[in-house]
Protein backbone atom coordinates (compact mmCIF):
# COMPACT_ATOMS: atom_id res chain seq x y z
CA UNK A 1 0.00 0.00 0.00
CA UNK A 2 1.30 3.22 -0.98
CA UNK A 3 -0.46 5.30 2.06
CA UNK A 4 -1.92 7.92 -0.45
CA UNK A 5 -5.15 9.34 0.47
CA UNK A 6 -7.41 8.87 -2.66
CA UNK A 7 -10.57 11.11 -1.18
CA UNK A 8 -11.56 13.92 -2.76
CA UNK A 9 -10.57 17.00 -2.34
CA UNK A 10 -7.54 15.80 -0.27
CA UNK A 11 -7.92 17.18 3.36
CA UNK A 12 -4.75 19.33 4.79
CA UNK A 13 -2.08 17.41 5.50
CA UNK A 14 -2.12 14.76 2.70
CA UNK A 15 0.40 16.49 0.22
CA UNK A 16 3.33 16.00 3.02
CA UNK A 17 2.21 12.42 3.75
CA UNK A 18 2.67 11.69 -0.24
CA UNK A 19 6.30 13.11 0.06
CA UNK A 20 7.05 11.30 3.04
CA UNK A 21 6.53 7.73 1.33
CA UNK A 22 9.83 6.08 0.78
CA UNK A 23 10.78 5.33 -2.52
CA UNK A 24 13.23 2.76 -3.99
CA UNK A 25 15.19 3.69 -6.77
CA UNK A 26 16.20 1.16 -9.67
CA UNK A 27 19.21 0.06 -10.72
CA UNK A 28 21.56 1.54 -13.12
CA UNK A 29 22.27 -1.68 -15.61
CA UNK A 30 18.44 -3.19 -14.97
CA UNK A 31 15.76 -2.10 -15.98
CA UNK A 32 13.75 -2.83 -13.90
CA UNK A 33 12.96 -1.68 -9.99
CA UNK A 34 12.21 -3.90 -7.11
CA UNK A 35 9.41 -1.81 -6.20
CA UNK A 36 7.16 0.17 -8.50
CA UNK A 37 7.47 4.07 -7.59
CA UNK A 38 4.12 5.90 -6.27
CA UNK A 39 2.28 7.08 -9.10
CA UNK A 40 2.03 10.70 -9.46
CA UNK A 41 -1.11 11.73 -7.69
CA UNK A 42 -3.82 12.72 -10.33
CA UNK A 43 -7.05 14.43 -9.43
CA UNK A 44 -10.03 12.04 -8.77
CA UNK A 45 -12.86 12.96 -10.49
CA UNK A 46 -15.43 14.86 -9.04
CA UNK A 47 -17.98 12.93 -7.38
CA UNK A 48 -21.19 13.37 -8.67
CA UNK A 49 -23.97 16.24 -7.43
CA UNK A 50 -26.68 14.45 -6.19
CA UNK A 51 -29.72 14.04 -8.25
CA UNK A 52 -31.99 17.43 -8.14
CA UNK A 53 -35.90 16.81 -9.83
CA UNK A 54 -36.17 19.08 -12.68
CA UNK A 55 -37.04 22.43 -12.74
CA UNK A 56 -40.46 23.21 -12.81
CA UNK A 57 -41.52 26.06 -15.41
CA UNK A 58 -41.37 29.45 -13.54
CA UNK A 59 -44.57 31.64 -14.24
CA UNK A 60 -43.32 35.24 -14.72
CA UNK A 61 -44.00 37.34 -11.76
CA UNK A 62 -46.76 39.73 -11.31
CA UNK A 63 -45.54 43.60 -10.40
CA UNK A 64 -46.10 43.96 -7.01
CA UNK A 65 -46.56 47.18 -5.27
CA UNK A 66 -43.87 49.23 -3.62
CA UNK A 67 -44.42 50.12 -0.27
CA UNK A 68 -44.25 53.57 -1.05
CA UNK A 69 -47.07 55.77 0.32
CA UNK A 70 -48.70 58.02 -1.91
CA UNK A 71 -52.05 60.60 -2.05
CA UNK A 72 -54.83 58.23 -3.43
CA UNK A 73 -55.84 58.80 -7.24
CA UNK A 74 -59.07 59.52 -8.44
CA UNK A 75 -60.45 60.36 -12.07
CA UNK A 76 -63.29 63.13 -12.54
CA UNK A 77 -64.69 63.59 -15.76
CA UNK A 78 -66.99 66.73 -16.81
CA UNK A 79 -69.82 66.21 -18.86
CA UNK A 80 -72.91 67.72 -19.34
CA UNK A 81 -74.54 69.57 -22.61
CA UNK A 82 -72.90 72.19 -24.76
CA UNK A 83 -71.72 75.35 -23.09
CA UNK A 84 -72.37 74.42 -19.97
CA UNK A 85 -69.20 75.38 -18.66
CA UNK A 86 -67.07 72.71 -17.91
CA UNK A 87 -63.94 73.79 -19.28
CA UNK A 88 -64.34 77.08 -17.65
CA UNK A 89 -64.59 75.38 -14.24
CA UNK A 90 -61.93 72.96 -14.93
CA UNK A 91 -59.71 75.94 -15.84
CA UNK A 92 -60.43 77.37 -13.09
CA UNK A 93 -60.14 73.96 -10.49
CA UNK A 94 -56.35 74.31 -11.96
CA UNK A 95 -56.05 77.98 -10.98
CA UNK A 96 -57.25 77.41 -7.57
CA UNK A 97 -54.85 74.09 -7.19
CA UNK A 98 -51.81 76.00 -8.47
CA UNK A 99 -51.18 74.20 -11.58
CA UNK A 100 -51.87 77.23 -13.93
CA UNK A 101 -50.29 80.77 -12.85
CA UNK A 102 -51.68 83.48 -12.50
CA UNK A 103 -49.34 84.90 -15.41
CA UNK A 104 -50.50 82.31 -17.59
CA UNK A 105 -54.07 82.88 -17.00
CA UNK A 106 -53.56 86.84 -17.34
CA UNK A 107 -52.04 85.60 -20.95
CA UNK A 108 -55.23 83.51 -21.99
CA UNK A 109 -57.20 86.67 -20.53
CA UNK A 110 -55.55 89.05 -22.94
CA UNK A 111 -55.84 86.74 -26.13
CA UNK A 112 -59.35 85.93 -25.51
CA UNK A 113 -60.16 89.59 -25.20
CA UNK A 114 -58.37 90.29 -28.89
CA UNK A 115 -60.96 87.95 -30.30
CA UNK A 116 -64.01 88.94 -28.16
CA UNK A 117 -63.76 85.69 -26.11
CA UNK A 118 -63.59 87.39 -22.76
CA UNK A 119 -65.47 84.86 -20.68
CA UNK A 120 -63.38 82.19 -22.40
CA UNK A 121 -59.91 82.31 -21.05
CA UNK A 122 -60.05 80.07 -18.37
CA UNK A 123 -61.42 77.12 -20.90
CA UNK A 124 -58.12 77.54 -22.79
CA UNK A 125 -56.16 76.06 -19.48
CA UNK A 126 -57.86 72.55 -20.93
CA UNK A 127 -58.90 73.91 -24.56
CA UNK A 128 -55.65 73.75 -26.10
CA UNK A 129 -56.22 73.95 -29.74
CA UNK A 130 -56.96 76.65 -31.96
CA UNK A 131 -60.03 74.96 -33.34
CA UNK A 132 -61.26 74.31 -29.82
CA UNK A 133 -60.40 77.94 -28.87
CA UNK A 134 -61.59 79.69 -32.01
CA UNK A 135 -65.36 77.97 -31.75
CA UNK A 136 -65.49 77.58 -28.16
CA UNK A 137 -66.34 73.64 -27.81
CA UNK A 138 -64.28 70.76 -26.87
CA UNK A 139 -63.58 68.33 -29.30
CA UNK A 140 -61.21 66.10 -27.26
CA UNK A 141 -60.61 65.10 -23.93
CA UNK A 142 -59.01 67.44 -22.22
CA UNK A 143 -56.02 66.84 -19.13
CA UNK A 144 -55.24 68.45 -16.39
CA UNK A 145 -53.98 67.13 -12.84
CA UNK A 146 -54.69 68.71 -9.83
CA UNK A 147 -54.16 68.02 -5.43
CA UNK A 148 -55.79 68.95 -2.94
CA UNK A 149 -54.87 67.75 0.66
CA UNK A 150 -55.27 64.55 0.90
CA UNK A 151 -55.82 63.59 -2.96
CA UNK A 152 -54.72 63.73 -6.08
CA UNK A 153 -56.96 63.97 -9.12
CA UNK A 154 -56.62 63.04 -13.00
CA UNK A 155 -58.86 65.87 -14.68
CA UNK A 156 -60.66 64.74 -17.65
CA UNK A 157 -63.03 67.13 -19.91
CA UNK A 158 -65.28 65.46 -22.37
CA UNK A 159 -66.45 67.24 -25.19
CA UNK A 160 -70.76 68.51 -24.99
CA UNK A 161 -71.09 68.74 -28.59
CA UNK A 162 -73.26 65.56 -29.74
CA UNK A 163 -70.98 65.46 -32.96
CA UNK A 164 -67.96 64.33 -30.47
CA UNK A 165 -70.12 61.45 -28.41
CA UNK A 166 -67.88 59.04 -29.22
CA UNK A 167 -64.62 60.94 -27.16
CA UNK A 168 -67.18 61.66 -24.45
CA UNK A 169 -67.35 58.02 -23.47
CA UNK A 170 -63.91 57.71 -23.87
CA UNK A 171 -63.20 60.07 -21.26
CA UNK A 172 -65.74 58.91 -19.19
CA UNK A 173 -64.78 54.69 -19.54
CA UNK A 174 -61.52 56.38 -17.49
CA UNK A 175 -63.35 57.67 -14.48
CA UNK A 176 -64.55 57.22 -11.07
CA UNK A 177 -66.49 60.21 -10.60
CA UNK A 178 -68.57 62.29 -13.00
CA UNK A 179 -69.30 65.73 -12.62
CA UNK A 180 -72.36 67.01 -14.32
CA UNK A 181 -72.28 70.38 -15.29
CA UNK A 182 -76.06 72.10 -15.22
CA UNK A 183 -76.19 75.31 -16.70
CA UNK A 184 -78.98 77.34 -14.48
CA UNK A 185 -79.57 80.40 -16.62
CA UNK A 186 -83.19 80.55 -18.08
CA UNK A 187 -83.66 78.24 -21.07
CA UNK A 188 -80.24 76.40 -20.99
CA UNK A 189 -81.23 73.78 -18.68
CA UNK A 190 -84.41 73.31 -20.31
CA UNK A 191 -82.03 72.49 -24.00
CA UNK A 192 -80.15 70.30 -22.80
CA UNK A 193 -82.25 67.97 -20.60
CA UNK A 194 -85.09 67.98 -23.14
CA UNK A 195 -85.36 65.18 -25.64
CA UNK A 196 -82.20 65.72 -27.75
CA UNK A 197 -80.14 67.54 -25.10
CA UNK A 198 -76.89 65.97 -23.57
CA UNK A 199 -77.36 66.28 -19.95
CA UNK A 200 -79.47 62.83 -20.13
CA UNK A 201 -77.63 60.84 -22.57
CA UNK A 202 -73.73 62.21 -20.83
CA UNK A 203 -75.74 60.61 -17.31
CA UNK A 204 -76.52 57.63 -18.58
CA UNK A 205 -73.11 57.01 -21.02
CA UNK A 206 -71.18 57.95 -17.68
CA UNK A 207 -73.09 55.23 -15.46
CA UNK A 208 -72.69 52.69 -18.00
CA UNK A 209 -68.95 53.65 -18.85
CA UNK A 210 -68.49 52.54 -14.96
CA UNK A 211 -68.67 56.15 -12.85
CA UNK A 212 -69.55 55.52 -9.67
CA UNK A 213 -70.43 58.80 -7.89
CA UNK A 214 -71.85 61.67 -9.67
CA UNK A 215 -71.63 65.41 -8.68
CA UNK A 216 -74.32 67.43 -9.96
CA UNK A 217 -72.82 70.97 -10.20
CA UNK A 218 -75.67 73.70 -11.26
CA UNK A 219 -73.02 76.29 -12.79
CA UNK A 220 -73.54 79.86 -14.10
CA UNK A 221 -76.04 80.83 -10.43
CA UNK A 222 -74.42 84.38 -10.69
CA UNK A 223 -75.86 84.92 -13.88
CA UNK A 224 -78.86 87.50 -14.17
CA UNK A 225 -81.30 85.49 -14.81
CA UNK A 226 -80.82 83.47 -11.89
CA UNK A 227 -78.82 85.57 -9.09
CA UNK A 228 -79.09 82.85 -6.99
CA UNK A 229 -82.35 81.78 -6.38
CA UNK A 230 -82.98 78.79 -4.84
CA UNK A 231 -86.29 78.26 -6.14
CA UNK A 232 -84.27 77.98 -9.69
CA UNK A 233 -81.77 75.80 -7.91
CA UNK A 234 -84.69 73.51 -6.54
CA UNK A 235 -86.46 73.10 -9.88
CA UNK A 236 -83.10 71.63 -11.53
CA UNK A 237 -82.68 69.20 -8.68
CA UNK A 238 -86.10 68.20 -8.89
CA UNK A 239 -86.39 66.90 -12.31
CA UNK A 240 -83.24 65.78 -12.61
CA UNK A 241 -83.04 63.17 -9.78
CA UNK A 242 -86.00 61.17 -11.12
CA UNK A 243 -84.10 60.75 -14.50
CA UNK A 244 -80.55 60.07 -12.58
CA UNK A 245 -82.13 57.01 -10.08
CA UNK A 246 -83.23 55.51 -13.47
CA UNK A 247 -80.03 55.30 -14.64
CA UNK A 248 -78.99 53.55 -11.29
CA UNK A 249 -77.87 56.25 -9.48
CA UNK A 250 -78.40 56.13 -5.51
CA UNK A 251 -80.04 59.45 -4.43
CA UNK A 252 -78.13 58.40 -1.07
CA UNK A 253 -74.62 57.34 -1.63
CA UNK A 254 -74.07 58.47 -5.47
CA UNK A 255 -75.64 62.22 -5.64
CA UNK A 256 -74.85 65.29 -4.60
CA UNK A 257 -76.21 68.58 -6.05
CA UNK A 258 -74.37 71.55 -5.20
CA UNK A 259 -74.62 75.53 -6.91
CA UNK A 260 -71.80 77.27 -8.11
CA UNK A 261 -70.21 79.92 -11.06
CA UNK A 262 -66.88 78.58 -12.81
CA UNK A 263 -66.43 82.22 -14.07
CA UNK A 264 -66.20 83.89 -10.48
CA UNK A 265 -65.08 80.43 -8.27
CA UNK A 266 -67.44 81.00 -6.39
CA UNK A 267 -68.25 77.35 -3.89
CA UNK A 268 -65.26 75.76 -5.61
CA UNK A 269 -62.85 76.37 -2.98
CA UNK A 270 -64.31 78.59 -1.13
CA UNK A 271 -67.37 78.48 0.74
CA UNK A 272 -70.46 81.19 -0.62
CA UNK A 273 -70.83 83.98 1.04
CA UNK A 274 -74.22 84.26 3.19
CA UNK A 275 -75.01 87.56 1.95
CA UNK A 276 -75.15 85.92 -2.00
CA UNK A 277 -76.67 82.55 -1.04
CA UNK A 278 -77.66 81.71 2.46
CA UNK A 279 -79.31 78.81 1.62
CA UNK A 280 -76.98 76.53 1.18
CA UNK A 281 -74.72 75.33 3.24
CA UNK A 282 -72.93 72.01 2.36
CA UNK A 283 -69.29 71.13 1.28
CA UNK A 284 -66.99 73.43 -1.99
CA UNK A 285 -66.20 71.43 -4.76
CA UNK A 286 -62.91 70.42 -3.17
CA UNK A 287 -64.18 70.00 -0.17
CA UNK A 288 -66.33 67.52 -1.01
CA UNK A 289 -63.81 65.90 -3.59
CA UNK A 290 -61.00 66.10 -0.73
CA UNK A 291 -63.18 64.36 1.42
CA UNK A 292 -64.37 61.18 -0.81
CA UNK A 293 -64.20 57.83 -0.14
CA UNK A 294 -61.09 55.76 -1.20
CA UNK A 295 -62.28 53.50 -3.91
CA UNK A 296 -61.68 49.74 -4.45
CA UNK A 297 -59.04 48.90 -6.90
CA UNK A 298 -57.52 45.40 -8.02
CA UNK A 299 -54.05 46.37 -7.71
CA UNK A 300 -52.89 42.42 -7.11
CA UNK A 301 -54.98 40.97 -9.83
CA UNK A 302 -53.48 40.45 -13.74
CA UNK A 303 -52.79 43.31 -15.60
CA UNK A 304 -54.71 45.36 -17.90
CA UNK A 305 -54.95 48.21 -19.69
CA UNK A 306 -56.90 49.86 -22.24
CA UNK A 307 -54.74 51.68 -24.68
CA UNK A 308 -57.23 54.78 -24.95
CA UNK A 309 -54.68 56.96 -27.28
CA UNK A 310 -51.07 56.21 -28.58
CA UNK A 311 -48.42 58.92 -30.15
CA UNK A 312 -44.55 58.87 -31.08
CA UNK A 313 -42.48 60.84 -28.34
CA UNK A 314 -38.70 59.38 -28.60
CA UNK A 315 -40.12 55.58 -28.37
CA UNK A 316 -43.92 54.33 -28.78
CA UNK A 317 -46.12 55.75 -26.50
CA UNK A 318 -49.44 54.89 -25.04
CA UNK A 319 -52.30 56.44 -22.94
CA UNK A 320 -54.99 54.61 -20.46
CA UNK A 321 -56.71 53.68 -17.17
CA UNK A 322 -55.12 50.69 -15.66
CA UNK A 323 -57.77 48.56 -14.92
CA UNK A 324 -56.20 45.67 -13.00
CA UNK A 325 -52.74 44.96 -11.45
CA UNK A 326 -49.15 46.77 -11.12
CA UNK A 327 -46.89 47.63 -13.82
CA UNK A 328 -43.15 48.61 -13.03
CA UNK A 329 -40.48 49.63 -14.75
CA UNK A 330 -38.50 47.35 -17.45
CA UNK A 331 -41.34 44.92 -16.73
CA UNK A 332 -42.24 42.63 -19.74
CA UNK A 333 -46.26 42.67 -21.12
CA UNK A 334 -47.92 41.65 -24.05
CA UNK A 335 -50.29 43.22 -26.01
CA UNK A 336 -53.01 42.37 -27.19
CA UNK A 337 -54.82 40.82 -29.81
CA UNK A 338 -51.50 41.11 -31.87
CA UNK A 339 -49.52 39.08 -29.01
CA UNK A 340 -46.41 41.50 -29.18
CA UNK A 341 -44.02 41.21 -26.20
CA UNK A 342 -43.16 44.00 -24.83
CA UNK A 343 -41.16 46.31 -22.04
CA UNK A 344 -42.41 49.02 -20.50
CA UNK A 345 -39.14 51.51 -20.41
CA UNK A 346 -41.17 55.21 -18.57
CA UNK A 347 -43.94 55.24 -16.43
CA UNK A 348 -45.59 58.54 -16.26
CA UNK A 349 -48.50 59.50 -14.14
CA UNK A 350 -49.56 63.30 -14.58
CA UNK A 351 -46.88 63.74 -16.49
CA UNK A 352 -44.44 62.87 -13.77
CA UNK A 353 -42.16 60.08 -13.91
CA UNK A 354 -42.77 56.71 -11.47
CA UNK A 355 -41.30 53.41 -10.85
CA UNK A 356 -44.60 51.95 -11.10
CA UNK A 357 -48.62 52.48 -11.19
CA UNK A 358 -51.50 50.47 -10.34
CA UNK A 359 -55.19 49.90 -10.84
CA UNK A 360 -56.62 53.18 -10.90
CA UNK A 361 -54.09 55.27 -12.52
CA UNK A 362 -54.25 56.98 -15.73
CA UNK A 363 -50.95 56.35 -17.08
CA UNK A 364 -48.43 57.18 -19.94
CA UNK A 365 -46.12 54.11 -20.82
CA UNK A 366 -43.10 54.20 -22.76
CA UNK A 367 -42.94 51.01 -24.88
CA UNK A 368 -39.79 49.10 -26.39
CA UNK A 369 -40.15 46.26 -29.09
CA UNK A 370 -43.45 47.79 -30.95
CA UNK A 371 -43.58 50.34 -33.45
CA UNK A 372 -46.63 53.24 -32.69
CA UNK A 373 -48.09 51.70 -36.32
CA UNK A 374 -48.17 48.53 -34.64
CA UNK A 375 -51.09 49.75 -31.86
CA UNK A 376 -54.84 50.61 -32.10
CA UNK A 377 -57.28 52.15 -29.25
CA UNK A 378 -58.66 49.42 -27.55
CA UNK A 379 -55.83 47.56 -27.99
CA UNK A 380 -55.02 46.21 -24.40
CA UNK A 381 -51.58 45.01 -22.46
CA UNK A 382 -51.74 41.92 -20.40
CA UNK A 383 -49.55 40.36 -18.06
CA UNK A 384 -47.90 37.48 -19.93
CA UNK A 385 -49.01 34.59 -18.25
CA UNK A 386 -52.92 36.02 -18.11
CA UNK A 387 -54.20 37.20 -21.63
CA UNK A 388 -57.11 38.78 -22.21
CA UNK A 389 -59.94 37.31 -24.53
CA UNK A 390 -60.43 38.14 -28.24
CA UNK A 391 -63.99 37.45 -29.64
CA UNK A 392 -66.14 38.17 -32.83
CA UNK A 393 -68.96 36.85 -30.94
CA UNK A 394 -70.77 37.64 -27.81
CA UNK A 395 -73.95 36.77 -25.79
CA UNK A 396 -74.79 39.73 -24.26
CA UNK A 397 -77.41 41.02 -22.51
CA UNK A 398 -78.96 44.59 -23.47
CA UNK A 399 -81.42 46.74 -22.36
CA UNK A 400 -82.65 49.16 -25.24
CA UNK A 401 -83.04 53.20 -23.92
CA UNK A 402 -84.47 54.69 -27.05
CA UNK A 403 -84.97 53.73 -30.94
CA UNK A 404 -87.50 54.41 -33.37
CA UNK A 405 -87.38 51.34 -34.96
CA UNK A 406 -87.45 47.64 -34.04
CA UNK A 407 -84.24 45.02 -33.39
CA UNK A 408 -84.49 41.81 -35.35
CA UNK A 409 -81.52 39.81 -36.22
CA UNK A 410 -79.65 41.53 -38.84
CA UNK A 411 -79.61 44.91 -37.18
CA UNK A 412 -76.40 46.59 -37.49
CA UNK A 413 -75.02 49.07 -35.29
CA UNK A 414 -71.74 50.37 -33.52
CA UNK A 415 -70.49 49.50 -30.39
CA UNK A 416 -68.89 51.16 -27.72
CA UNK A 417 -66.28 48.87 -25.19
CA UNK A 418 -63.59 49.95 -22.56
CA UNK A 419 -61.58 52.00 -25.73
CA UNK A 420 -62.77 50.01 -28.58
CA UNK A 421 -65.32 50.85 -31.24
CA UNK A 422 -66.54 47.99 -33.58
CA UNK A 423 -69.31 47.81 -36.05
CA UNK A 424 -71.74 44.84 -34.70
CA UNK A 425 -74.75 42.68 -36.10
CA UNK A 426 -77.53 41.05 -33.89
CA UNK A 427 -77.10 37.13 -34.95
CA UNK A 428 -79.66 36.10 -32.40
CA UNK A 429 -82.36 37.04 -30.11
CA UNK A 430 -81.93 34.16 -27.02
CA UNK A 431 -84.66 35.39 -24.97
CA UNK A 432 -86.90 38.63 -23.21
CA UNK A 433 -86.42 39.45 -19.37
CA UNK A 434 -88.83 40.65 -17.05
CA UNK A 435 -87.70 44.23 -16.51
CA UNK A 436 -89.86 43.84 -12.92
CA UNK A 437 -88.12 40.34 -11.91
CA UNK A 438 -84.96 40.48 -13.93
CA UNK A 439 -86.24 36.22 -15.49
CA UNK A 440 -86.40 35.51 -18.36
CA UNK A 441 -89.86 35.42 -19.67
CA UNK A 442 -91.44 31.62 -20.03
CA UNK A 443 -94.14 30.28 -22.50
CA UNK A 444 -96.59 29.25 -20.32
CA UNK A 445 -97.12 26.12 -21.86
CA UNK A 446 -94.46 24.77 -22.63
CA UNK A 447 -92.41 26.46 -20.17
CA UNK A 448 -89.42 27.28 -21.92
CA UNK A 449 -88.14 30.89 -21.99
CA UNK A 450 -89.99 33.00 -25.21
CA UNK A 451 -88.20 33.49 -28.06
CA UNK A 452 -88.64 37.16 -29.16
CA UNK A 453 -88.97 38.05 -33.03
CA UNK A 454 -88.25 41.37 -32.19
CA UNK A 455 -86.76 43.94 -29.86
CA UNK A 456 -88.58 47.35 -29.23
CA UNK A 457 -87.46 50.40 -27.31
CA UNK A 458 -87.94 49.48 -23.17
CA UNK A 459 -87.05 45.75 -23.79
CA UNK A 460 -84.37 44.15 -21.91
CA UNK A 461 -83.31 41.22 -24.01
CA UNK A 462 -80.41 38.33 -24.06
CA UNK A 463 -78.66 38.50 -27.89
CA UNK A 464 -76.09 37.09 -29.44
CA UNK A 465 -73.56 39.90 -31.32
CA UNK A 466 -71.66 39.09 -33.90
CA UNK A 467 -68.59 41.61 -34.43
CA UNK A 468 -67.29 42.73 -37.57
CA UNK A 469 -63.79 41.59 -36.16
CA UNK A 470 -62.09 40.10 -33.18
CA UNK A 471 -61.46 42.65 -30.42
CA UNK A 472 -60.35 42.35 -26.63
CA UNK A 473 -63.01 41.85 -24.57
CA UNK A 474 -64.28 40.17 -21.21
CA UNK A 475 -66.82 38.89 -19.67
CA UNK A 476 -68.64 41.77 -16.94
CA UNK A 477 -68.20 39.07 -14.74
CA UNK A 478 -64.37 38.83 -14.99
CA UNK A 479 -63.63 42.61 -15.92
CA UNK A 480 -66.68 44.79 -15.30
CA UNK A 481 -64.43 47.69 -17.38
CA UNK A 482 -63.91 45.57 -20.50
CA UNK A 483 -67.17 44.03 -20.30
CA UNK A 484 -69.72 46.71 -20.37
CA UNK A 485 -70.60 48.35 -23.53
CA UNK A 486 -72.73 51.25 -25.36
CA UNK A 487 -74.60 50.23 -28.91
CA UNK A 488 -75.14 53.71 -31.04
CA UNK A 489 -76.92 54.16 -34.49
CA UNK A 490 -76.89 57.38 -36.22
CA UNK A 491 -75.29 59.32 -33.61
CA UNK A 492 -77.79 58.17 -31.00
CA UNK A 493 -77.28 55.73 -28.03
CA UNK A 494 -79.91 53.03 -28.59
CA UNK A 495 -78.92 50.73 -26.37
CA UNK A 496 -76.58 49.47 -22.89
CA UNK A 497 -75.01 46.23 -21.96
CA UNK A 498 -73.03 43.61 -20.64
CA UNK A 499 -71.26 40.85 -21.67
CA UNK A 500 -72.60 37.53 -20.17
CA UNK A 501 -70.13 35.05 -22.57
CA UNK A 502 -67.75 35.02 -25.57
CA UNK A 503 -67.72 33.25 -28.32
CA UNK A 504 -65.37 29.88 -26.94
CA UNK A 505 -68.65 29.12 -24.28
CA UNK A 506 -71.54 29.97 -26.91
CA UNK A 507 -71.67 26.40 -27.61
CA UNK A 508 -72.71 26.11 -23.78
CA UNK A 509 -75.18 28.39 -23.40
CA UNK A 510 -78.47 27.06 -22.25
CA UNK A 511 -81.27 29.08 -22.04
CA UNK A 512 -83.26 27.46 -19.26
Amino acid sequence: SSGINAEWPLRPGDDNKQAEEPEVKPVATEPAVTNEKPAPVAAPPPQPKPTEPAPEQVKPKRATKPKVKRKDNINIVFIGHVDAGKSTIGGHLLYLTGQVDKRTLEKFEKEAKEMNRESWYLSWALDTNDEERDKGKTVEVGRGFFETENKRFTLLDAPGHRCFVSNMIGGAAQADVGVLVISARKGEFETGFDRGGQTREHAMLAKTAGVKKLIVLINKMDDPSVEWDPERYNEIKNRLSPFLKQCNFNPKSDLIFMPASGLTGANLKQPLDPKVCPWYTGPTFLKYLDDLPCFQRTSDGPFRLSVVEKYKDMGTMVMGKIISGTVTKNQTLTIMPNKDSVQVMDILIDDEESDWAESGDNVKLKLKNIEEEDISAGFVLCSPDNLCRIADTVLVQIQIVELKNIIAPGFNCIMHIHSAIQEVSFKELVCSLDKKTGKRKMDPRTQTPIRPRCAKEGDVVYAKLQLSSAICIEAFSDYQQMGRFVLREEGKTIAIGKVLKISEKLNSVSTN
